[in-house]
């Protein structure tokens, strides 16, 4: 059935920036915003049923990630569980203070990138920034490299949100424990796309945010492996094991848990492979109408099954969005909108500043269809093939950066 967000407005190719909230789950939120308001953590009947939807709801989100649920840590966003691992992580306990290094790539999202250099500006930690290759992976060889005596931790996302390349963290964290240094990784695109279990990657640190699981914005959950200490960003009480501290929003956390059951019955009935069909139905079309001029960026098989990032070269990818109006999709990211520079992901990648100005990242979903696939191509197309002859995009070409 078609989401009734999605019925009037165009295409939505925009999945990985965020997701229309599944109606299931905003059913089983519901409750806990009009009947079930109580304090999860009161001593009386009120607190009763938000107690238990909290626990459930940590059962679910551990269970899509192959824990238990004392390892998850609700917060309010993908952003602020990244900034709790960095953080959290350097700023612990004395035997850590003393580690003043840590290591990430070129390509992490901005809420990485950001707690990092807070942490070189107010804590003179040192930072060491990863390349990557021509497709976004980064070479083992390059981690261990980089480790010293001094590292905290290691932090690498596992699939990219502009290209949804997808990293070797399982490599990478045999790499890092093998120094006695702890790997974190932002899973927030990934997490209910492919299968992800926490042991098989070798992660002490995971994060979710529920806007791209279809659920509501402003919830998220950092997977804590048993016995790592972490600084808490806030202060207070001692909700989320001391953590987090705030009266819980139950509502949010049981529509996180929620969408991870969603996800969890998804991925076991094939819907990875139904993504993968869709994604690459619409690739092919563009490749088939547009032989010679389309490229596409990141790995062509290690990447997630919903993601294609593309270039039309002699195109500017926001001029060609803006002549298909019945498309919805990212040449960036509503994180960094206004930006004049080619995408820092690509320009990383070592993409020139043409081609990265022509690139658009178009992304499906639970709610894509077939038809919209086609429609989507079509459209496209034309709108490339009436904008051919306007001159190569320059670095002063607008663009966003996707989120």
């Amino acid at each position: 059935m078609t989401h009734p967000a999605l019925t009037s407005g165009p295409i939505y190719l925009d999945y990985n920036a965020t997701t229309p909230v599944d109606l299931r789950v905003a059913d089983a939120a519901q409750p806990y915003l009009a009947a079930h308001f109580g304090n999860p953590s009161s001593a009386h009947q009120y607190a009763s049923a938000p107690a238990q939807a909290m626990q459930t709801a940590r059962e679910q989100v551990a269970a899509l990630l192959g824990s238990t649920a004392e390892t998850i840590v609700f917060t309010g966003s993908g952003s602020e569980a990244n900034n709790l691992a960095l953080r959290g992580v350097v700023l612990t306990d004395p035997t850590r203070r003393r580690r003043r290094h840590v290591i990430t790539q070129s390509t992490e999202h901005p809420a990485v990138l950001a707690a990092c250099r807070a942490l070189q500006r107010l804590h003179d930690i040192d930072v060491t920034f990863l390349p990557v290759n021509q497709h976004g992976l980064i070479d083992p060889e390059d981690l261990a490299a980089a480790i010293t005596p001094q590292t905290a931790l290691v932090s690498i996302m596992l699939a990219n949100n502009e290209t949804g390349t997808i990293q070797p963290i399982a490599d990478l964290a045999s790499i890092a424990h093998a120094h006695d240094v702890p790997i974190h990784t932002d899973a927030a695109q990934a997490v209910g796309k492919i299968p992800i279990d926490v042991a098989q990657l070798g992660v002490d640190l995971l994060t979710v945010a529920g806007h791209k699981l279809y659920a509501p914005k402003g919830i998220g959950a950092l997977y804590l492996r048993p016995g790592l200490r972490l600084e808490p960003l806030i202060y207070g009480g001692g909700q989320e094991g001391g953590l987090r501290a705030g009266t819980e929003n139950v509502a949010l956390a049981v529509a996180l848990g929620a969408a991870a059951d969603l996800a969890r019955a998804d991925l076991a009935s094939g819907g990875p492979e139904q993504l993968r069909t869709l994604r690459n139905r619409l690739q092919e079309a563009l490749f088939d109408r547009l032989p010679s001029a389309v490229h596409v960026n990141g790995h062509p098989d290690r990447r997630l099954p919903n993601t294609v990032n593309i270039s039309i070269l002699g195109l500017s990818g926001s001029d060609l969005l803006a002549a298909v109006p019945g498309v919805a999709a990212s040449t960036g990211s509503a994180c960094h909108a206004g930006l004049t520079e080619p995408s820092p992901v690509l320009s990383a990648m070592g993409l020139d500043p043409g081609r990265a100005l022509a690139a658009v990242r178009l992304s499906v979903g639970r709610w894509t269809t077939i038809e919209e696939v086609d429609r989507a191509a079509t459209l496209l197309t034309e709108a490339a093939r009436d904008l051919v002859g306007h001159p190569q995009p320059t670095a002063t070409t607008p663009v966003i950066v996707p989120t």
